[in-house]
Formats: C-alpha cells, sequence, structure tokens
C-alpha cells in the first residue's frame, strides 16, 4: 500500500496497484524448421483461397498463422519467396494426385474404363483441392514466370505419358485405326482441363457426378474397328454410334 500526506494531520492510505502484465507477442509454439515452414505455408494458402494470389500480404499470413512477423520473415524474408514455395509445394502435390489417377500400365485391363476411372479420379481430387488445382489449371496474371515455365513444363509430360497409353489403349482395344495419336492426345487432355475448370467454377452446378455422362461420351468419340468387333460387339457397337 502507499502512504499520502495530503495536509495537517491528513494521511490518505491507498492499496498497491498491481503491476499490469505486458502482452505477450504473438509468436506461437517454438517449432523444427520443416514444421513452421508447412505451417506458414498452409496459412499461405488459406489467403491465397480467401483473397487470391495478387492479395496475399505478408501481414495476411502471419495473422492467418497466428505468429508475429518476425517469425514469417526469420524463415521467408520477402513475400515473392513465400509465393514461389507455396506454388511450388501445391504443384509438386497436385502431381503427386495425378500419378495416382493416372494407371501405370494397361495390362489385362479395359482402356476405356482406365481412362473413365482416371478422369473422374482427377475430377474428384480437384473437388476435393480447389485451392490447389485454381493455381495449376486457373493461375493467375500475377504468378511468376518461372512458375508459368513449371506448369508448361508439367502438362508436356503429361501429354507424352497420354500419348504412350492411347497408343498402347488403342492396339488393346482394336481401333481406331489411323487415329493421330498425338492430336487425340493433345485434346483428350484439354478435354479434361476443361471439366476441371468447370468444377472450380461452380462445384454446385458443376460436381463430378454431373460430369460422368460426358466423360463416357469422350470414350466413345474413337470407334472400335469394325473388323475387330464381332458377336454380341457388334451390337454394342452399333448401339454406341447411334
Amino acid at each position: 500500500m502507499t502512504v499520502e500526506k495530503k495536509s495537517t494531520g491528513v494521511w490518505h492510505i491507498s492499496p498497491e496497484r498491481p503491476a499490469r502484465p505486458q502482452p505477450k507477442r504473438r509468436n506461437g509454439p517454438r517449432l523444427p524448421l520443416p514444421e513452421r515452414r508447412e505451417q506458414l505455408l498452409d496459412a499461405a494458402r488459406v489467403v491465397v483461397g480467401r483473397d487470391g494470389l495478387p492479395g496475399i500480404t505478408m501481414q495476411a499470413v502471419a495473422k492467418q498463422a497466428g505468429v508475429a512477423k518476425p517469425v514469417l520473415y526469420a524463415v521467408y524474408p520477402t513475400a515473392p519467396e513465400l509465393i514461389d514455395a507455396l506454388l511450388e509445394r501445391e504443384h509438386a502435390r497436385g502431381m503427386e494426385q495425378l500419378r495416382d489417377t493416372i494407371p501405370a500400365d494397361l495390362n489385362d485391363a479395359d482402356p476405356d474404363a482406365e481412362y473413365f476411372g482416371a478422369v473422374m479420379a482427377f475430377l474428384a481430387a480437384v473437388r476435393d483441392e480447389p485451392i490447389r488445382w485454381r493455381l495449376i489449371l486457373m493461375p493467375a496474371e500475377g504468378a511468376p514466370a518461372d512458375y508459368r515455365g513449371l506448369l508448361s513444363e508439367a502438362r508436356g509430360r503429361l501429354v507424352a505419358r497420354c500419348i504412350q497409353l492411347l497408343e498402347l489403349g488403342i492396339e488393346m482395344r482394336g481401333g481406331p485405326s489411323g487415329a493421330d495419336v498425338e492430336l487425340v492426345g493433345h485434346v483428350m487432355l484439354g478435354f479434361i482441363e476443361v471439366l476441371g475448370r468447370l468444377v472450380l467454377s461452380d462445384p454446385e452446378k458443376f460436381p463430378p457426378e454431373r460430369l460422368e455422362t460426358t466423360v463416357r461420351a469422350m470414350v466413345r468419340t474413337l470407334p472400335k474397328d469394325r473388323a475387330a468387333v464381332t458377336g454380341d460387339s457388334v451390337v454394342e457397337a452399333w448401339r454406341q454410334g447411334q
């Protein structure tokens, strides 16, 4: 307590006020560097999903992660470095999802069924990870040039893989003979990308389930050779051609 003399014979006694605790800075728990990177990139992805790639700021990411800005700057000194790291991570994870959907081979498989299954698995991945696939299929104008180059290279490798599978699939299914496999590969990949963008643009209007019949119809645009179709298959081929 404190004692203060107000006047002759008059004293004022007041209890001592406890010192106010200083607010602690929000640095979050101490994490190993790999975990801290993941935490910050997860926060950056949330910000990108909410504000778009051009709207990402260090302040917004730090706030989303629940850390002080010095913690963010210690890991990613600049916003471009943070954005590059986010884009590279999401692209790598997206390519891993694609590898999981594309069959490794077509041994003892129905090529048409494999194509349908791969496309539907891809569309489900797009629906489940819209932020990731928006960065891949619909990169913003502010995306770095290096990232656009990365997308272009990855797409080229994907087209090459599609062409390999098409060559084998056409041989296995018996047609169409004389098809320009390279051109068909580009067309079919472009078709899949369009469907993915529809899912991203309006997932309620264009859920993967709605697109199933369209995917099956795409397969029917590649007819089997009549000479390779016998018995009941002739009837089925005729019905598909109607």
